[in-house]
């Protein structure tokens, strides 16, 4: 069972003190406490795990700062949904909103290479107004001969660049825990011009003590992909591990599926389960084409397998979109034959625009047929 405090409740206050005294006296119980921090509110979520079968829900909702009671399933029992839309989905971080209702763009390099690349990136980036980026420093190979990128010793010019630019968010990914701290102490040391979200590939997607160690700290959200061949219930469950450790801030990643039935593209498209995590689940959702398309291959129409891909996932409700672009992707380190060019930067990102503006045009139209059938 879950137990939502009513908003803002302070913990040192009189009703939260008689509360906790009630909940971690009941039998066969034990009581975890996680707080969410939404946009303009802080919420506190207490967890009853144990024999709550016998629990009277009237009763846990009458305790002093209760708000309302939730009697919830095995899976997903922190970042799942359990038929209740009026959880809180989504968080904000270093002034940027991560839910369930609005869309960020994350266009940048799979690969920090040279400063020079990095520094056109986020220029076209602040010159189109955007304010999140992707930067590979540490690269996950299958090859142990190819470029596992250049680690910490890029971090210092990539987050002042960062900051010279106005942007506030770099997904970045991480392949151990050694790799926190050493964005905490660079950041630290630069007086923190940007933000981080901590990326999990998917080759990690079940390395659960990668998994704990980035759920135990609360300073950076995490953006975990799709495991490579993994079911979808196996990678929520790989999520659930980071917010069961106390990071609750974290968003699902659509990337593809590796099986041989999506060829031509370099994944099977899975972006049809955008819907179903969001369904399912209180996260945001990402869907990054470039990983799952792996090509600039063009349609008839004269528009790229990957844009194609990107409206699939946005005009179906995707929450963030990771992006591969690059200055000059023939002198990549990584993935450069799937790299967008600069100049399609805007084009890329009024396309996004117009389908998001179609989800919610959608959203529109089955609201009213919802409200019709109701009444």
């Amino acid at each position: 069972m879950l137990a939502i405090l009513h908003p803002n409740t302070e913990l040192d206050s009189e009703a939260y003190s008689q509360t906790m005294h009630y909940l971690e006296n009941l039998p066969g119980v034990s009581v975890r406490v996680h707080e969410v921090q939404g946009a303009s509110q802080r919420l506190t979520e207490i967890y009853l795990l144990g024999d709550t079968k016998t629990l009277n829900k009237e009763e846990i909702e009458a305790l002093p700062a209760v708000e309302r009671a939730i009697r919830i399933s095995d899976d997903y029992r922190i970042l799942g949904r359990h038929k209740d839309d009026h959880r809180q989905s989504g968080f904000t971080y270093n002034g940027v909103e991560f839910s369930q209702n609005n869309l960020n763009i994350f266009a940048g390099l799979c690969a920090v290479d040279v400063p020079e690349h990095v520094e056109q990136m986020m220029q076209a980036l602040e010159d189109n107004g955007e304010v999140c980026t992707r930067m590979g420093a540490y690269k996950p190979r299958t090859n142990p001969y190819s470029f596992q990128g250049h680690g910490k010793g890029c971090l210092p010019w990539v987050f002042e660049k960062a900051g010279k630019h106005g942007i506030k968010v770099i997904a970045m990914e991480i392949t151990h825990e050694s790799h926190i701290e050493e964005i905490d102490t660079c950041l630290e040391k630069l007086g923190r011009p940007t933000g981080v979200m901590l990326q999990i590939g998917t080759r990690n997607t079940q390395n659960f003590e990668l998994l704990k160690a980035i759920g135990r700290q609360k300073t950076y959200p995490a953006l975990l992909k799709r495991g490579f061949g993994i079911t979808l219930n196996e990678s929520l469950n790989a999520a659930e591990y980071l917010a069961s450790e106390g990071n609750a801030n974290v968003i699902f990643c659509l990337r593809g599926m590796k099986t041989e039935a999506g060829q031509p593209h370099r994944n099977m498209v899975d972006f049809a389960h955008v819907p179903a995590v969001k369904r399912l689940t209180r996260m945001p959702v990402c869907v990054d084409p470039s990983h799952s398309v792996g090509s600039r291959d063009r349609s008839p129409d004269g528009i790229l397998d990957v844009m194609h891909a990107t409206a699939q996932g946005v005009i179906a409700g995707a929450n963030m979109v990771l992006v591969d672009f690059h200055p000059k992707p023939e002198k990549a380190l990584v993935d450069g034959p799937q790299a967008l060019l600069m100049k399609e930067l805007p084009a890329y990102l009024e396309d996004i625009r117009l389908c998001h503006d179609t989800w919610k045009k959608r959203q529109a139209i089955y609201q009213t047929l919802k409200d019709s059938t109701a009444e």
